[in-house]
């Protein structure tokens, strides 16, 4: 796909919308790290006490939420969160349905996130987070996290094998997978004109859905759109029970527009092979993390999803992980 350099730059721009913050909100230690990261908060909408309470915290950003408000409303939550110079970067706009088996679901879900659209631009965010589908339930025979080795066609990016060795216990899964990514683009492929037209980047995730579970494979599922409306969302915690976060980081490597911290401790003998915990309790390797953000020259938003600290512990935490100290 052909883009120009106009459209290119303001993707750019779009995606991090950061260059004009006050260099008091840019934590990372310049001496130190080259990329500069920017501390964001998530709430359901931007009103007074909310926006209030962030600033008051050290946070230049918010995420929001909250998926049933109009775009009157998002235009009237921009307009609060300027008067108490919070940013409002991106809207979660979370779970989409582009694989469900009833068309009419399927399009009603794809008009939905089309009104998320205007209501992430109403509110004067860059970026919008998209989990297009997901699989799993009814006996679907899914691979443990340990498992995965995927063999996919990067032309079509049809998965052929999903472990090593005999795949016919995961047959049905692997149909359900090549079906998903079908779907999703086609989706995502209608959803790029609104996007482009309305100023937002569509940053997909996937998180716990069973699909693009390895970072190869995810980042090849995000760079097959070629469209500078289209990056990924990625989350340092989501995916550790897959591949290392250094390993995510990596593949996806210049595709991430935005990024979300959370931990999570892996145990393999345990349901899930693990669980979230509180940040600095999971297995991450917050040092080397940041030094992979790093390697990446990713600059932008970092937004904590994380219910165990206060707001002002929060904020002290993202310093120290944005200077390369760990958390």
């Amino acid at each position: 796909m052909q883009v120009s350099r106009r459209d290119f730059l303001k993707a750019a721009a779009a995606a991090g919308a950061v260059a004009s913050l006050p260099l008091a909100a840019r934590a990372a230690d310049a001496s130190a790290l080259r990329t500069q990261l920017y501390k964001a908060l998530i709430a359901p909408v931007a009103d007074d006490a909310t926006c209030e309470r962030i600033a008051k915290a050290g946070f230049p950003g918010v995420e929001l939420n909250k998926k049933d408000v109009t775009v009157e409303q998002a235009r009237q939550g921009r307009l609060t969160a300027e008067k108490h110079g919070v940013k409002i970067h991106s809207f979660m706009g979370g779970w989409a349905d582009f694989n469900h088996a009833d068309p009419a679901a399927r399009r009603a879900s794809i008009d939905d996130v089309k009104r998320m659209i205007q209501v992430t631009a109403a509110y004067g965010a860059t970026t919008i987070l998209l989990v297009p589908c997901r699989v799993g339930g009814g006996g679907l025979a899914i691979p443990k996290p340990s498992q995965f080795k995927i063999d996919f066609d990067p032309g079509t990016l049809r998965a052929k094998a999903v472990v090593e060795g005999d795949n016919a216990p995961f047959a049905a899964y692997i149909e359900a997978q090549n079906r998903a990514t079908e779907l999703s683009r086609q989706a995502v492929e209608e959803l790029i004109p609104v996007a482009a037209r309305e100023g937002v980047v569509i940053c997909l995730e996937n998180v716990w859905n069973n699909l693009w579970v390895q970072p190869d494979f995810a980042a090849a599922f995000v760079r097959s759109f070629d469209d500078v409306w289209v990056k990924a969302y990625y989350d340092l915690g989501n995916h550790i029970r897959y591949a290392p976060t250094e390993a995510w980081l990596r593949a996806l490597g210049r595709s991430i527009a935005k990024l979300h911290i959370k931990d999570f401790k892996i145990d393999r003998a345990a349901s899930n092979d693990g669980k979230f915990v509180k940040i600095g309790d999971g297995s991450i390797d917050w040092k080397s993390a940041r030094r992979a953000i790093e390697e990446i020259g990713y600059h932008g938003w970092v937004t904590i999803e994380s219910g165990e600290y206060t707001d002002a512990e929060h904020s002290a935490l993202m310093d120290r992980f944005f200077a390369g100290q760990g958390v």
